[in-house]
């Protein structure tokens, strides 16, 4: 929740112009509040467009939601189902993040689908335990060809906003954990194609070290994505 209407396109427009001049393999999506969505997508073309969240119903008498099918209409392609954000403040459980994801397949939208574990958790060493429910109970459930459009972000809640990242020993670790369990599900083939993304306090700075990691397939970028040259440091860092 952050940046006014102008300064939202002032910030589209320098991320769109510093990506004509990146890696072309990289792909770069970026996530306005809904409200800047329409706007932002007569600025870009290089770099594609997501919503931060939807609703779990496809329309109705729910006010202040904002349903995939609208997301969609204003020329979004992905949308991020079940930050962190969603599920301790707004308490969305993983029943509710499954209505969201299928309604955004069925939108087609592609889903940035978030999971991780608080710090009590890992502290208390139940961290894989955590992740494996929150993907058995989601995505998971998925067949595969629809499992196939899933984007997976691992967020460490406790390096969320506080300036402490997982090593990328603890990233690799956890992104290879989930890339075997797709395995398991699917198939290998299935879990190798999988795009698996690190969020929590990526940086400049350390950006490059975590996207060494053989699992580790880009980043989902917060704090660090509200000043364009960071943003794109960050890109240039594959």
């Amino acid at each position: 929740m952050n940046k006014t209407l102008k300064e939202g396109m002032e910030l589209a427009s320098a991320v769109e112009q510093l990506a004509g001049q990146g890696p072309e393999n990289v792909e770069v999506i970026i996530a306005p509040p809904f409200i800047h969505l329409s706007e932002v997508r007569k600025l870009i073309s290089r770099v594609k467009l997501s919503a931060q969240n939807c609703a779990s119903e496809s329309h109705g008498a729910f006010t202040g939601e904002v349903a995939a099918s609208m997301i969609r209409s204003a020329g979004a392609t992905h949308v991020i189902i079940g930050h962190s954000e969603r599920r301790s403040f707004f308490k969305e459980d993983n029943e509710v993040l499954h209505k969201k994801v299928l309604l955004a397949l069925e939108n087609e939208l592609i889903p940035i689908f978030c999971c991780g574990e608080i710090l009590a958790e890992r502290e208390a060493n139940n961290h894989f335990n955590v992740v494996q429910k929150q993907l058995e109970e989601t995505i998971f459930k998925l067949d595969q060809n629809d499992f196939g459009r899933i984007i997976i972000a691992y967020e460490p809640v406790w390096a969320i906003g506080t300036g402490v990242n997982a090593t990328p020993e603890q990233a690799q670790e956890m992104h290879g954990y989930i890339r075997k369990l797709i395995d398991k599900n699917y198939n290998e083939e299935v879990a190798e194609d999988t795009t698996i993304q690190y969020g929590g306090s990526c940086k400049p700075d350390n950006a490059a070290q975590l996207f060494a990691n053989p699992d580790v397939d880009g980043g989902l970028i917060g704090g660090a994505s509200l000043k364009a040259d960071d943003f794109m440091a960050i890109v240039n860092s594959f």
